[in-house]
């Protein structure tokens, strides 16, 4: 599985590089990069992460949809979500994350319920919140960089981590990109 997860990394890293450049070709890597995500977190037992990778392939071809009328290579516009929005939105993970790890917790032989479904519920945010160009995508991503580091370390995932540890360094270099282009 190394060869395909170092596949996947390299994926990624292309993947996260566009997405703080604000180009919509991020989407591709980011598609192919979920798709090989999904049968290395099966061999891992990581049932959120599985399931999550079938919400990011969802989610990045309608990204791809909704960047797309931006035109070939052009940087997208950025937004901040309300403050009622980001009460709600803060809300809802807090408490799909704990509803969604229970429920791992009961009735799968999940690796780590909880902190798997807690990466899996942000990420879930976090991949909507871009997906409509609200730049507190990216303190979402921090905060699931912050927990997967941990999480695939824990696992034995050690390429993936460090991709992890690289997209939290990304991840800080997208929220002060986009908030310089919100100014601008």
């Amino acid at each position: 599985m190394s060869i395909l997860e170092g596949i996947a990394v390299a994926l990624g890293l292309a993947n996260i590089v566009l997405l703080v450049r604000r180009s919509v070709w991020n989407y591709p890597f980011g598609i192919a990069m979920v798709s090989l995500y999904a049968l290395i977190f099966f061999e891992a037992r990581l049932y959120s992460d599985v399931l999550l990778q079938g919400f990011f392939l969802i989610l990045n071809i309608y990204g791809w949809w909704h960047w797309h009328g931006t035109g070939q290579g052009q940087e997208v516009p950025v937004r901040w979500l309300s403050r009622q929005g980001r009460v709600v939105a803060v809300s809802m993970a807090i408490a799909a994350s704990a509803g969604w790890g229970s429920m791992m917790a009961r009735y799968t032989d999940a690796a780590a319920p909880h902190w798997d479904a807690t990466v899996a519920m942000l990420s879930v945010l976090s991949q909507f919140l871009l997906a409509k160009r609200f730049i507190e995508n990216w303190i979402g991503w921090v905060v699931v960089d912050v927990l997967a580091v941990g999480l695939y370390w824990s696992r034995g995932l050690h390429l993936t981590a460090g991709l992890y540890g690289v997209f939290l360094i990304l991840s800080i270099v997208g929220l002060r990109q986009w908030m310089r282009a919100r100014r601008a």
